[in-house]
């Protein structure tokens, strides 16, 4: 059966779901049990399931995290929420020390079976902290997976695959788009499977990557071109940003020939610059124009005031698009 649900409740669903079907899950945040958490994430999962299961933890995330490594490492499985990913930063020497390196470290002996649950990403008028897109200093530490979706139906079955999954997922919740739209959600349980991008829409002149809340700025974008230009753009939601699907990446490419790539993190030494060498290692000769990025600036996220000056638009994307195309 499908209902329509904002990303939130999916989230919430995928959660509710597993802690009924499997004994070892447990959630840990600060004001997740009885608030039911900053974004209501947990709303009345604590009454459901009760305070060992959805625990209210002090505001402290190495002690969070690195209690979640422990318990991970002796039967259970935790889903962590860090209330947003600027504050992740005391829990990182926590991740990418112990969680990202516990099965190399023991050489197998011990898995990590924990998920981190953040929202991230700007355009909700939050101060810079709370509007952070730091994705690639997680994508850049073997061991961990990072996962972003962009829709209400990846967010279930991706958080359902994270779950299930016997190491640390990353899973990054673009803030903005936890009630911006509706979409089908099957009310069963379902997975959609982490390392695999998805066409969103298929093209012939150039493609679009993107994840988060930057899918519906490329789409609208594509929309634009294609009806002010006649420009057929095929754009791809990434979804998992580590591992990346690279035969997706080249397939699109060798297609089409040309390239955008929209994230709103900072340009320099963001996820864009990756997909570029994956390109240009495995497709070089395919391609007919460089690739564009278009991202965010290499600044701190600024106050809500000129936030919007910030975050890639529909307009820049196109002024991207052109540029590839006539290039």
């Amino acid at each position: 059966m499908k209902r329509k649900l904002t990303m939130i409740q999916a989230i919430t669903e995928a959660m509710d779901q597993k802690l009924a079907d499997d004994s070892r899950i447990m959630l840990l945040g600060e004001d997740i049990g009885v608030n039911g958490g900053v974004f209501r994430a947990t709303e009345d999962l604590v009454h459901k399931y009760g305070p060992d299961r959805v625990v209210d933890t002090p505001l402290a995330e190495a002690g969070i995290i690195g209690a979640a490594i422990g318990l991970a490492m002796n039967g259970k499985i935790p889903v962590v929420e860090i209330q947003f990913l600027a504050f992740i930063y005391p829990g990182f020497e926590q991740i990418v020390s112990h969680a990202a390196r516990m099965r190399y470290r023991t050489r197998g002996q011990y898995h990590v079976p924990m998920v981190i649950r953040t929202p991230y990403g700007a355009g909700i008028r939050g101060p810079e902290l709370h509007s952070e897109s730091v994705e690639t200093f997680f994508a850049h530490v073997p061991g961990l997976k990072v996962v972003a979706p962009s829709t209400p139906y990846d967010a279930k079955g991706l958080l359902i695959a994270a779950m299930e999954d016997p190491d640390p997922v990353i899973f990054l919740e673009p803030t903005k788009l936890y009630r911006a739209f509706k979409q089908e959600v099957p009310e069963e349980m379902y997975r959609v499977p982490i390392g695999k991008a998805k066409v969103v829409q298929e093209g012939s002149d150039v493609s679009i990557f993107a994840w988060g809340a930057m899918l519906r700025v490329a789409e609208d974008a594509a929309k634009q071109i294609e009806r002010e230009n006649g420009l057929s753009c095929e754009v791809i939601d990434l979804r998992t940003l580590y591992p990346l699907d690279r035969d997706t990446i080249i397939a699109s490419v060798k297609k089409t020939g040309r390239a955008v790539v929209v994230h709103e993190a900072h340009k320099t030494a963001g996820l864009g610059a990756e997909i570029i060498s994956i390109i240009n290692d495995e497709a070089l000769i395919y391609m007919k124009a460089p690739v564009k990025r278009i991202t965010g600036f290499d600044v701190p996220v600024p106050q809500f005031s000129i936030e919007d000056d910030y975050l890639p638009t529909a307009e820049r994307v196109k002024d991207g698009i052109m540029e590839t195309a006539t290039f």
